[in-house]
């Protein structure tokens, strides 16, 4: 069994928001504490929408790393890098795409939403169809087993954990497989042994799921197996010859709650975002002119906090205590509505203090950033190649 990983990505669209930070970057803050993970520059995905103005990218890309490492992404704990820098990431995706069904492809939810959405572009190009593909082969490269994402990027994941059982089951092949295979369970020891066999009849004839997350706990506690005889007992498991890549899993995060300065989500496309790094004097006219409740037209007038975006804000910003302060003084009046945003202006300026402070070094000195990268690129571009000769010799492409 290979090593818990995370993987995540983000396309360049340049600076990032206080919903990015919300929704994205303090789960990666959070995770890079405890697993090791792999955070990337999606340059090539951008390209998928975004292919007739590539002047941007670059740019965009130095940008949102600016921006990571302000929100507190460590270097020292996270692989940053760029995909485009790692060229194995297409070589993967051409391979897959070799044995990947185009129905699988077309019925990816979002490939329908996405062109609906973007009506006013051409995406009816080969690149647009196989973003999923390459974006499992993002995942599938690093062999990671851990995939942080929203409910409507789950099918992605299911996608991906498709494409490498196929691929496993295609290609996962060795000469003597089963022999080899039942040497192996030997090697647990009698009374290991039976309760494997036990888990894998369990599952392959009924489909128990708790028989297979069993029989994983045996196999990863075993100590005297070699890493051969573990991929072999693991593909024997589930019915595959040997298992090759890792079938990933979507870990579930919350729903973003940060709201648009209109009270609709945090979005660009919206115009209603704060910058990670926005200045103080920005931040603080951008919140003083947020629009209130409509029904007070005057100070003397009751409000209902609930009809109200800066309400949207103190749910993400405020303790119980300045809470029933908004609830009780807007409804009668006893408080102002810019009385009522200061506390909001203090919360968001306090949060970003420290995201200022981490960027200047960056902004100070590019060539920081650029070597965090290089870095980065380079132990990816490792862990990409151990991946990729066990897949070049899988699919008969060794020349050894």
């Amino acid at each position: 069994m290979y090593a818990e990983r995370v993987l995540s990505g983000m396309r360049p669209t340049g600076r990032l928001h206080l919903g990015h930070y919300h929704g994205v970057l303090k789960n990666w803050v959070k995770l890079q504490n405890e697993y090791p993970c792999l955070f990337f520059v999606a340059d090539w995905h951008a390209l998928t929408t975004a292919y007739d103005e590539p002047g941007t990218i670059e740019n965009n890309a130095w940008e949102m790393v600016i921006d990571w490492l302000a929100a507190g992404v460590d270097p020292s704990q996270a692989t940053l890098f760029i995909q485009s820098r790692v060229p194995e990431h297409a070589e993967l995706h051409l391979l897959l795409s070799m044995m990947t069904p185009l129905g699988w492809l077309e019925r990816v939810p979002t490939y329908k939403d996405q062109q609906e959405k973007l009506e006013h572009k051409d995406l009816s190009t080969y690149g647009f169809l196989g973003y999923p593909l390459l974006q499992s082969a993002d995942i599938l490269i690093y062999r990671a087993n851990r995939v942080p994402v929203g409910e409507d990027q789950v099918p992605h994941i299911e996608f991906s954990r498709e494409i490498a059982r196929r691929f496993n089951h295609l290609y996962g092949r060795e000469a003597d497989f089963e022999e080899k295979a039942r040497t192996a369970v030997k090697k647990l020891g009698a009374k290991r042994a039976k309760l494997y066999e036990e888990l894998r009849t369990h599952f392959q004839q009924e489909g128990d799921h708790t028989a297979l997350e069993r029989a994983h706990a045996l196999l990863e506690e075993a100590q005297n197996l070699s890493m051969g005889d573990r991929e072999r007992l693991f593909g024997f498991l589930e019915g595959s010859s040997k298992m090759i890549l890792v079938e990933p899993d979507a870990l579930l995060t919350e729903a973003a709650k940060m709201p648009g300065l209109d009270g609709q989500k945090m979005s660009k496309s919206y115009n209603n975002t704060i910058a990670l790094r926005e200045s103080a004097d920005s931040v603080t006219k951008k919140i003083r002119t947020m629009q209130t409740d409509p029904a007070r037209v005057r100070r003397t007038d009751p409000g209902d906090p609930e009809r109200c975006p800066v309400w949207q804000f103190h749910l993400v910003y405020s303790d119980e205590s300045t809470k029933q302060w908004v609830q009780q003084g807007c409804r009668s009046a006893g408080i102002g509505c810019i009385e009522c945003k200061h506390p909001v202006i203090d919360a968001v300026l306090k949060e970003q203090e420290p995201m200022h402070e981490r960027a200047q070094a960056y902004i100070d000195d590019p060539a920081l950033v650029r070597n965090i990268i290089a870095d980065g690129c380079e132990r990816a571009r490792k862990l990409a190649n151990e991946t990729m000769r066990d897949v070049r010799e899988a699919v008969g492409l060794n020349y050894t």
